[in-house]
C-alpha cells in the first residue's frame, strides 16, 4: 500500500536534517551545511513538480462527465434523443435513438434520403451558429415516416449539440405518402391551377404543395407546417375566397374540404386529433365549359384570334413557362416566322439571359395579377438588347402570363443606318483631312522631282529613278483625289445630262475591262430625266461599280458571269411605296449595276462603303473603290444602296448597286463656250510675286520653280509676314500666291486685308482641299485657285494665266473709262 503523500515527505525532511547535522560535525562549517542543505532542497522539489505533471492526465479522467447519468436523463418514449460533439460524433443516445438509427448513426448523418441528409446539414450549422434550431416536417425520403427534428447546444462550453427526432403521427388507415404534395401530384395539381394543403380538424397546416406554399408565402420552399390554413386567406363583401399575399389582385378561389377516411372502412379516424382533410383551393378559370365561378371559356379563342390581329407582339405561357399561344407580330419580332414557337420562352434568349427571363416568367405566373418588363438579347439579334414585357392573367384557363415584343425591326435597320451615316461622316472629314496633309507632302515631291529633271536628260543614271520617284506620287496624288471624293470634298463640274449618254462613253472601256467570259448587258428605261452631275465622276461610279462585280465574279472561279446595267425612272409614289426611311420621296433615275459573283456576306454589308475596306488578298485593290463612289454620289446629291439578289429559294446569286439621282427640274443650260487654257508662254513679261506658305518644303519649290518662270518672288511663311511684305515702302507686288490654311493668320484673312488696301490685286489661293468647299468658304471675289499638288510647269502656267488675266481687263476697264 502507497504511503500517504505527508508521510512520505515528513521522512525525507528528516533525513535531510541528519545529513546537514552529519556534514557540520565533519567540517566544523555551517556554510557547506547550508549549501548542501539548499541544494537538495531544490533537487527534491523538482521531483514533486515532475511527478504532478505526470499524475495530471490520470486525474482529469477521473473527472470526465458520467454519461450513464445523462443516458438516463434523456431516455424518452416516442422521441430519439442523441448527443454529438463538434466533430459530429455520437457521444450517448436514448433507447429510441438507437432502436431507430443504431449505434452506427450520428446526426446529421443518418439513412435519410439525399434531400433529408442537406436538409439535417443547414440544421446542425445554424444550431452551432445560433444555438439552436428546428425542422417542422422532414421526410426521411421513403415516403413512409416524417419526422419533427430539432438541436440545441449543451455542455459546460456550449461544445456538444443534443439532437431531438420526433415522429409525426399519421391519421389510421390514411397514408400521407400516397398525397405526396411535394411531389409530383402536387405539381400536376398545381399546373392545372389547383393549390393543395392537408390539414388537422383545428385548421392546423400538416403538409402544402409548392404551388401552394409560394402563392400563400412567396417561397415554394416553405414547409407552413403548424400554421393556421386560413390565416393564408382573405374573402371579400361578395365572400369570395383570394391567397391574402395576391389580395383582390389574385384570382378568386373555390374552396374543397376532402376528409382522409380509411378506405377499408369509409370511416374517419376516432381520435380528433387525428383527423385530417384534404384541402383543394381552384382558380376560377379552371371549370370545363364554365369557370368556378360562372365565367364561360368560350371566349378564349375568340381572345386568341383577336390577338393574332393586333400588331403588338403578343404571347402566352402557362404557369410553368410553356408557350401556349403567340401572334404572328411575335413570331416576326423574334424571327420564328414559318418555324413557330419553341417549349419555353427562354429558347429565344441568349444563355446569359434564360435565368433572368425564366424567374420573371415564375413570379407573375404564380404571384398577383402584376406586370413589368425584363431587357434581355434575343438569339436572332444578341447584339441588340430588346425589352419584353410581361403581365399575369387571371381567369384564361391555362394562361398566365402574357408576353409583348413590339417588332423592332425597322426601327433597328434605321438605327444602324443613321450610325453608318454618321460613322461615314466621321471617316470623310478624316479622310479629307489625311489628304490635305497628304497634297502637301507630294506637292514637294513632285516638285522637287520636275527641278531635278531639268538638270537630267534620258540615259542619265538618275533620270530613270527620278522619273520613277514622280510616277509613284502622281499615283498618291491619285489616291489622295479618291479620299476627296469619299469625304465629298473634290471640285466637282457638274452638269445637266442624261444618264444613258455617260454610259454610252464609258461602255466600250468596261467590256475592255471585263474580257471575254464575261457578257455586259445594258438597258435603258424610257422618259428618264435629266440629272445634274459631274459626267467624268459619273464615268468613274459606274467604271468601280462593274469593276468590283467583275471580282466578284472572278472570285468564285474562271466561270463565266454577267454583269447587267440597267436604267430606270422611279417617280415619288413609288418612293413611298418603297417605305425608306433614308431616301426622300422625289422623281430619281435611277443606276442598277448587278452582277452574278454570289452575293455580299451578311456581315461586310455594313461596311461596304467604308474607305480602305476589302475584301481581296493582301496586296489586291485599295479599299477605296467602293468609297470613291459612295462619296460621288453622295456630294451630287443622290444615295447609293447595295443588297443581294436572291433566287426562289432566298439564296443570294449575286450583287446589286442601285444609284438614285434626283431629276433635275429646271431649264437646260447651254454649254458655255469654254476658252483655252492660258499657258505661261503667251505672258513673258515677268513681274514680282508674294509667296505665302506655311510649309517649308512646298514654299522651296514654288520659289524656285516661280523664279525659273522669271518672277520676281518674295516668299514668307505666314499671313503676318505677309502683311509685312506689302506694307514695306516700295513694295509693288503683281500677284499674291498664297496657301489656304495656316497657323496664326490664315490665307483669306490676309487676302481681306490686301484687299482693303489695293482691291485689283490679283489673288491665287493653293490648297489640298477642294475649289468648290473654298469658294462657299472663303466668298471672296475675283479669287484663283490652283489644287496641290502641282508640277513646277502648271504653277508656273497659273500665275503667267492669272497677270495675263488681270492685265486684260486692266486695260479694257481704261479704254471704257476714255
Amino acid at each position: 500500500m502507497p504511503l500517504p503523500p505527508i508521510s512520505l515527505a515528513g521522512g525525507l525532511a528528516g533525513a535531510l536534517l541528519a545529513s546537514a547535522l552529519v556534514l557540520f560535525v565533519a567540517t566544523s562549517s555551517w556554510l557547506v551545511a547550508l549549501v548542501f542543505l539548499l541544494g537538495v532542497g531544490l533537487l527534491f522539489g523538482a521531483g514533486l513538480m515532475i511527478d504532478r505533471m505526470r499524475t495530471a492526465p490520470a486525474q482529469d479522467q477521473q473527472t470526465s462527465p458520467d454519461w450513464t447519468v445523462t443516458v438516463a436523463a434523456i431516455e424518452q418514449a416516442g422521441e430519439a434523443v442523441a448527443i454529438t460533439d463538434r466533430a459530429n460524433r455520437l457521444v450517448c443516445a436514448n433507447s429510441a435513438f438507437i432502436e431507430t438509427f443504431g449505434t452506427t448513426a450520428a446526426p446529421p448523418a443518418l439513412p435519410f434520403a439525399r434531400g433529408a441528409l442537406e436538409a439535417l446539414t443547414r440544421l446542425a450549422r445554424d444550431a452551432w451558429r445560433d444555438g439552436a434550431a428546428a425542422i417542422d416536417s422532414l421526410s426521411d425520403g421513403e415516403g413512409e415516416t416524417e419526422w419533427q427534428v430539432s438541436a440545441r447546444r449543451a455542455g459546460r462550453g456550449d461544445d456538444h449539440l443534443v439532437w431531438r427526432l420526433r415522429p409525426i403521427t399519421r391519421a389510421s388507415g390514411v397514408s400521407l405518402g400516397a398525397l405526396d404534395l411535394s411531389g409530383p401530384f402536387g405539381k400536376m395539381l398545381s399546373r392545372a391551377g389547383i393549390e393543395t394543403a392537408i390539414t388537422t380538424a383545428d385548421g392546423v397546416i400538416r403538409a402544402v404543395s409548392a404551388g401552394f406554399a409560394e402563392r400563400a408565402s412567396g417561397d415554394e420552399r416553405a414547409t407552413l407546417v403548424g400554421q393556421d390554413f386560413v390565416s393564408f386567406l382573405r374573402t371579400d363583401e361578395r365572400d369570395r375566397i383570394f391567397f391574402a399575399r395576391e389580395g383582390r389582385g389574385g384570382t378568386p378561389q373555390t374552396l374543397v374540404d376532402i376528409p382522409l377516411t380509411d378506405p377499408a372502412t369509409q370511416a374517419q379516424p376516432a381520435g380528433p386529433d387525428e383527423a385530417t382533410s384534404l384541402m383543394l383551393l381552384i382558380d376560377s378559370g379552371v371549370g370545363i365549359g364554365s369557370g368556378w365561378d360562372g365565367t364561360s371559356q368560350a371566349g378564349v379563342a375568340q381572345l386568341d384570334a383577336l390577338l393574332g390581329q393586333l400588331p403588338l407582339g403578343l404571347a402566352m405561357t402557362d404557369r410553368d413557362g410553356r408557350f401556349l399561344f403567340g401572334n404572328e407580330a411575335f413570331l416576326r419580332a423574334v424571327d420564328r416566322e414559318g418555324r413557330g414557337l419553341p417549349a419555353f420562352p427562354t429558347d429565344l434568349v441568349t444563355r446569359e439571359d434564360k435565368a433572368a427571363l425564366s424567374d420573371a416568367v415564375r413570379r407573375h405566373g404564380r404571384g398577383p395579377s402584376t406586370s413589368g418588363d425584363v431587357a434581355v438579347r434575343l438569339v436572332n439579334s444578341p447584339e441588340e438588347p430588346v425589352s419584353l414585357g410581361l403581365a399575369g392573367v387571371r381567369g384564361l384557363g391555362e394562361a398566365a402570363v402574357l408576353l409583348s415584343l413590339a417588332d423592332s425591326s425597322q426601327e433597328n435597320q434605321l438605327r444602324r443606318q443613321v450610325a453608318q451615316a454618321t460613322k461615314m461622316q466621321a471617316v470623310g472629314q478624316l479622310a479629307g483631312g489625311v489628304a490635305h496633309d497628304f497634297n502637301n507632302v507630294l506637292t514637294a515631291i513632285i516638285g522637287t522631282c520636275d527641278l531635278m529633271l531639268l538638270r537630267h536628260i534620258p540615259g542619265d543614271s538618275d533620270y530613270d529613278d527620278i522619273q520613277q520617284i514622280r510616277a509613284n506620287s502622281n499615283r498618291a496624288a491619285a489616291l489622295t483625289r479618291q479620299l476627296l471624293a469619299f469625304s465629298r470634298q473634290q471640285t466637282l463640274r457638274p452638269e445637266v445630262i442624261q444618264l444613258p449618254d455617260v454610259v454610252s462613253e464609258v461602255s466600250p472601256l468596261i467590256k475592255r475591262l471585263l474580257g471575254e467570259r464575261i457578257t455586259f448587258y445594258v438597258q435603258h428605261d424610257r422618259n428618264l430625266g435629266p440629272v445634274r452631275a459631274d459626267p467624268q465622276q459619273l464615268e468613274q461610279v459606274i467604271m468601280n461599280l462593274a469593276v468590283n462585280a467583275r471580282d466578284a465574279i472572278q472570285s468564285r472561279g474562271p466561270g463565266t458571269g454577267r454583269i447587267s446595267l440597267y436604267t430606270r425612272h422611279l417617280h415619288a409614289t413609288e418612293v413611298v411605296q418603297l417605305g425608306s426611311e433614308v431616301l426622300p420621296a422625289a422623281d430619281y433615275t435611277v443606276l442598277i449595276v448587278q452582277d452574278t459573283g454570289g452575293g455580299i456576306p451578311p456581315h461586310v454589308l455594313p461596311k461596304l462603303f467604308e474607305p480602305f475596306f476589302t475584301t481581296k488578298e493582301q496586296g489586291k485593290g485599295t479599299g477605296l473603290g467602293l468609297s470613291t463612289a459612295y462619296g460621288i454620289v453622295k456630294q451630287s446629291g443622290g444615295f447609293i444602296f447595295a443588297d443581294n439578289v436572291l433566287d426562289k429559294q432566298g439564296h443570294p446569286t449575286g450583287a446589286r448597286f442601285t444609284v438614285y439621282l434626283p431629276v433635275h427640274r429646271g431649264e437646260v443650260p447651254k454649254k458655255r463656250e469654254t476658252k483655252a487654257p492660258l499657258v505661261s508662254s503667251e505672258w513673258s513679261a515677268g513681274g514680282k510675286v508674294l509667296l505665302v506658305e506655311d510649309e517649308d518644303m512646298v514654299r522651296a519649290v514654288a520659289e524656285r520653280a516661280l523664279a525659273r518662270a522669271g518672277y520676281e518672288v518674295k516668299a514668307c511663311s505666314g499671313g503676318e509676314e505677309g502683311l509685312a511684305a506689302i506694307a514695306e515702302p516700295g513694295a509693288a507686288f503683281d500677284i499674291v500666291v498664297s496657301d489656304v490654311v495656316m497657323p496664326g493668320m490664315d490665307g483669306p484673312a490676309m487676302v481681306r486685308a490686301i484687299r482693303a488696301k489695293l482691291p485689283k490685286m490679283p489673288v491665287l489661293f493653293m490648297s489640298g482641299y477642294a475649289e468648290e468647299q473654298l469658294r462657299r468658304d472663303i466668298d471672296i471675289p475675283d479669287m484663283h485657285f490652283i489644287p496641290k499638288p502641282f508640277s513646277v510647269a502648271a504653277i508656273g502656267d497659273k500665275v503667267g494665266a492669272v497677270l495675263r488675266q488681270a492685265r486684260a481687263e486692266a486695260g479694257e476697264a481704261e479704254a471704257g473709262a476714255k
